[in-house]
């Protein structure tokens, strides 16, 4: 039975998904989160790191994890400049909410950088990572940053990053790179029909609400 654990830390979450003891990650939280991070993973057989997208409250911890349980870290090869700079992919606000997020946001945008972990993969549409030990595939779902995805787990779990966020009720990210491939996202999600979404911000809700 696939089991999702919401680790939440602050207004950021990640995510690990178990079958058993086995298990993957999904995003890492920001730098100060990491030893309630380790301390969860610590009680699974860890396999995979996965990455929605390469912005620091998702992915600053990727590569301590991932040296920690000798695992790699999976990415859409099109954030991979992000581990260089966040400016590779600058930010636009949507609404009060998104004006709010990104001028808290800048000041750590600008002075955060991520390392780049030494074991990283590439992963693209509909690449299967079932041989991990869970049953997910990956989707394309950019706008946030360029190679934002998303994994759907056994067709009954969506773990969106900031493709969708639910920082007051769920919708399209309020912070993007590309507003239409934004717009399109969302889209691809909602016709997927009956699903639990993870946002990377908010609570879980069924797939739709937004």
């Amino acid at each position: 039975m696939i089991e999702i654990k919401r680790i939440k830390g602050g207004t950021d979450n990640c995510y690990i998904v178990s079958e058993g003891r086995t298990a993957i990650l999904v995003d890492t939280a920001s730098g100060q989160k990491l030893d309630m991070v380790t301390a969860e993973c610590d009680k699974y057989d860890m396999k995979l790191i996965v990455l929605t997208h390469v912005h620091f409250d998702h992915a600053e911890n990727a590569a301590a994890l991932a040296k920690r349980y000798g695992i790699p870290v999976a990415i859409h090869p099109k954030d991979e400049e992000l581990f260089i700079s966040f400016d590779k992919q600058p930010l636009k606000p949507v609404g009060l909410v998104g004006r709010v997020v990104l001028g808290l946001s800048k000041k750590v945008l600008r002075e955060t950088k991520v390392e780049r972990p030494e074991n990283l993969i590439f992963v693209t549409e509909g690449d299967d990572i079932g041989s991990y030990g869970i049953p997910a595939k990956i989707l394309e779902t950019p706008g946030h940053t360029l190679g934002s995805i998303s994994v759907d787990v056994a067709g009954e779990h969506l773990l969106v990053g900031d493709a969708l966020d639910n920082w007051i009720r769920p919708g399209n990210a309020h912070l993007y790179y590309d507003k239409e491939a934004t717009k399109k996202s969302a889209e691809k999600l909602r016709a997927l029909g009956s699903r639990t979404v993870y946002y990377g911000h908010g609570k879980p809700t069924p797939n739709g609400k937004y």
